[in-house]
């Protein structure tokens, strides 16, 4: 383990690392002050299940447009750099509504002020979520490819270990703390990013752009006879015309280049701000165009299909399971612990065992088993688990754990394909 890290650091450099595993542990961690929150709505605020439903599902719709914030960064430098920028707004989104939820009494007790603070926090997540993922790609092109899949892992696992350890003290605080304390504590892993943003550094777009057309300059040589060494006439007139060949080619090349480097870099006539629209217009074009072909659009209709024909009843349980079978904050808390194992058994499962499966079986077997253990509620609800003698913490620890672990099966094998 301790190898492996060593190898990442000095592949892409420590700081690019340590803030790659901060961002996605930061991630996971949200798990210890989103249960504080469903106990604000709940307790506090006294909220009913469809109210609360309400205003989560407002207060994580910027997870929906993430491709818009992809789009921005891509298109719209900021002093000449697309990334940490963005990363420090999103940042900085993510981390004033703690302190504000902390401090001020007024903004906790009001449900819309709470919703657009929460809304506030989503959008600064998704946003460090899309700019991190286009640091990861754009770290792995070339010569360091080799370490997509290392790079890829140790994020995961920095987000499962960050919500295990949230689940865990969230739990506790819930027990120990009162809740604008909590939302006080949290604010200290994002301000802990923000610092850690200055580490990292970013060259320049036009410096990029400049960088790559010196490459695709130098990608051709220049002559190909000093490596050849034939003694047949024919042989020297083939290899005089393959250098001819690639001579023209080089030319063509670096035509092309050059119009492509004209393209990236805005005329001096040209305002910015036309030069920021047609960069966003021809990104949306491209977007459409993308989402148009069936490879792409088949696994998206899926995904959209899949999530908006299953009710989401995380909210009417939780209420259920507090108000009804009386289980405590802390032991909520372990049993999203159990739920992360379960991802982290998941994913594992997939890469030792399926990945040479076929897609489609996998799939199929993956909603066999979610409905299967949607029964699990019904069983919970109506007190069946009683008459056999299972308690009630054990069918929502198991539930949770098996959950999460057969949902990995629906994902696992978009992301590593990706």
């Amino acid at each position: 383990m301790i190898e492996w890290v060593k190898q990442l650091n000095k592949a892409f450099g420590p700081s690019f690392v340590w803030l790659i595993c901060l961002i996605y542990f930061t991630q996971g961690f949200r798990s210890f002050v989103w249960t504080a929150v469903s106990y604000q709505l709940k307790d506090n605020l006294k909220l009913s299940p469809s109210a609360s439903q309400f205003v989560s599902s407002i207060a994580f719709f910027p997870w929906s447009i993430k491709p818009l914030y992809g789009i921005l960064s891509d298109c719209i430098p900021i002093k000449g750099r697309k990334r940490i920028p963005y990363l420090v707004i999103a940042t900085l989104l993510s981390l004033v509504p703690w302190p504000m939820l902390g401090i001020d009494s007024n903004l906790r007790s009001s449900q819309w002020h709470l919703t657009v603070l929460l809304t506030v926090h989503n959008l600064g997540s998704a946003m460090a979520d899309v700019v991190v993922d286009a640091m990861i790609a754009e770290a792995v092109r070339s010569e360091r490819a080799s370490f997509a899949g290392d790079l890829q892992s140790i994020s995961w696992l920095s987000m499962a270990v960050g919500g295990i350890w949230g689940s865990l003290l969230g739990g506790y605080a819930l027990t120990n703390l009162q809740i604008d304390k909590i939302f006080l504590l949290f604010s200290v892993l994002p301000a802990i990013q923000l610092l850690s943003c200055g580490l990292v550094g970013e060259n320049s777009a036009d410096s990029k752009v400049s960088h790559e057309s010196a490459n695709s300059s130098n990608s051709h040589p220049g002559n190909g006879n000093g490596n050849i060494l034939d003694e047949d006439n024919i042989l020297l007139k083939k290899s005089s015309a393959s250098a001819t060949r690639r001579k023209r080619s080089q030319k063509n090349s670096n035509k092309r280049a050059s119009m492509r480097t004209k393209s990236l870099i805005p005329e001096k006539g040209s305002s910015l701000i036309s030069s920021w629209f047609h960069s966003l217009k021809t990104a949306t074009y491209s977007l459409l165009r993308a989402f148009r072909q069936p490879i792409i659009m088949r696994p998206m209709a899926w995904f959209f299909l899949a999530q908006i024909t299953v009710p989401n009843l995380s909210t009417v349980m939780f209420y259920y399971q507090t108000e009804v079978l009386n289980l405590d904050g802390s032991f909520l808390g372990t049993a999203r612990v159990v739920g992360w194992l379960g991802l982290m058994l998941g994913t594992f499962t997939y890469n030792r065992y399926l990945k040479t499966m076929k897609l489609r079986k996998i799939l199929l077997w993956a909603h066999v088993g979610l409905s299967l253990l949607s029964l699990l509620d019904v069983i919970l609800v109506s007190r069946l688990n009683l008459a056999y003698g299972v308690s009630d913490k054990i069918m929502v620890v198991s539930g949770s754990a098996l959950a999460d672990a057969v949902n990995q099966f629906k994902h696992v094998h978009f992301l590593q394909s990706f």
